[in-house]
């Protein structure tokens, strides 16, 4: 080899050892930007928001979740500093990610906890007081939820879920959903800041009433004067046609995407089919379930379900109403269930998709979980044509355990650091047999 070709051959070298650091240099500004909040969390998704922002000048979130030994767990992330404080409010109440806490921040910048357990009695509430610098949620007070003419009417008493919303078109008055009496969808409101909430009743059932059937809901609210929900006829294991409904709530009525009345306050319930049919599950293109729900600049639903034609394919879909009609779009394949199925065994939750959720501000952008390579990985999407093609930014890569359920807090406001957190499960067998740790980042 002479000396030109020598000269070639080092700089080749020296070419490759660049590009070597420049993709380790890459790799670890992205592993730097993920960081973990607990070694020790897990949540569902129907009690929601699972985080929030304070809005105190200090770049704060508050969050929680259920640890392995069902304690009820709840932090705040100083995203600035990357320092948190986690407080055990409730310590062993129900190892069951149902179980995880709801988070609202009031008017008056104080922060509500709601939780329940899986199958409770009421519904349970602490408050973070915005006075002073503690960040240690007060004693736990109970709220209770059922009424004996509702449980003539529903007879099945079970609380399951809290989701509170605070509208300020109705002198902040504060609502909180769940599945309650009847093992149905309820509500109940507050006009002192949770210090007292009235009877819940019923506001979606089937008629006649059958006390094994749920709906799912998701809700969604800027915290004006509109709640929007979607939701199914019950459970995708009990239901083979699960199909997907939107209605919202405004000015004291129910009312159908397209601006017609479905019933007023005092007319709860209705049924499901009085809504507006998101999506008509069949038995060829699946029964549905529900994920999230947002709105766009007009003020229009934009939603994110999963179909499952097969057990094994969850199907994400992204569905906008525009003029009249809904413009849905499948946005990939995500693969099959999460939980780790022993082997030998029939998968008990065999539609646990593993999760996709809104950017609170951009409803053309999500953040979801889809199987990569056998395992779960977090990515951003984001579309510019109502969701028939993406533009992909992988947040987890090449991942040695599953990344599951990612949310961002949903009363973001201009200025607020996009922040998304997850499920990374070590093991997730169960909603009752889990170890997972609550990652986050910083988008």
């Amino acid at each position: 080899m002479n000396d030109f070709q020598i000269k070639i051959v080092n700089r080749m070298m020296k070419n490759k050892v660049f590009a070597v650091i420049c993709f380790l240099f890459m790799s670890t500004v992205v592993l730097g930007q993920q960081n973990t909040l607990t070694n020790d969390g897990a949540w569902c998704w129907f009690s929601a928001p699972g985080a929030i922002y304070k809005h105190n000048g200090k770049a704060e979130v508050v969050t929680g979740w259920v640890t392995s030994d069902g304690s009820i767990e709840a932090a705040t992330l100083n995203l600035e500093a990357k320092t948190s404080y986690i407080q055990t409010v409730s310590p062993k109440l129900d190892r069951d990610d149902h179980a995880n806490p709801s988070f609202i921040e009031l008017n008056n910048k104080d922060v509500l906890m709601f939780y329940t357990k899986h199958f409770d009695q009421a519904v349970r509430m602490n408050k973070l007081s915005a006075a002073g610098d503690s960040k240690d949620f007060g004693a736990t007070s109970f709220k209770e939820v059922f009424s004996e003419e509702q449980f003539k009417l529903y007879p099945r008493k079970c609380v399951t879920y809290a989701n509170p919303i605070a509208l300020k078109k109705e002198k902040n008055r504060l609502f909180c959903f769940g599945r309650w009496t009847g093992f149905k969808p309820n509500m109940m409101w507050s006009d002192d800041n949770g210090e007292t909430f009235n009877p819940a009743q019923v506001f979606i059932t089937n008629q006649p009433f059958n006390d094994d059937n749920r709906p799912y809901v998701r809700y969604y609210s800027d915290g004006k004067s509109k709640i929007h929900i979607i939701f199914t006829d019950g459970h995708p294991r009990k239901e083979p046609t699960n199909s997907v409904y939107y209605a919202c709530y405004e000015k004291g009525a129910f009312w159908r995407a397209d601006g017609t009345k479905i019933c007023d306050l005092n007319q709860i319930p209705f049924e499901p089919k009085e809504a507006t049919v998101v999506y008509q599950a069949t038995k060829e293109t699946g029964r549905a379930w529900v994920y999230d729900v947002t709105a766009d600049k007009k003020g229009n639903p934009v939603i994110l379900y999963a179909r499952y034609p097969k057990e094994t394919e969850h199907l994400y879909h992204y569905a906008q109403y525009i003029k009249g009609e809904w413009i849905d779009n499948e946005i990939c394949n995500s693969g099959k269930w999460f939980p780790q199925t022993p082997e030998g065994k029939t998968e008990r939750e065999p539609h646990y998709s593993a999760g996709l959720t809104f950017h609170p501000l951009k409803p053309n952008t999500i953040y979801l979980s889809r199987n990569v390579n056998g395992v779960f990985e977090i990515e951003k999407r984001v579309t510019s044509d109502f969701g028939k093609t993406w533009e992909v930014t992988p947040i987890t890569q090449h991942s040695k355990y599953d990344n599951v359920r990612p949310i961002v807090p949903k009363n973001m406001k201009k200025g607020d650091k996009t922040v998304v957190l997850w499920m990374e499960n070590e093991k997730y067998i169960h909603y009752t047999n889990f170890k997972s740790r609550i990652k986050y980042f910083l988008d």
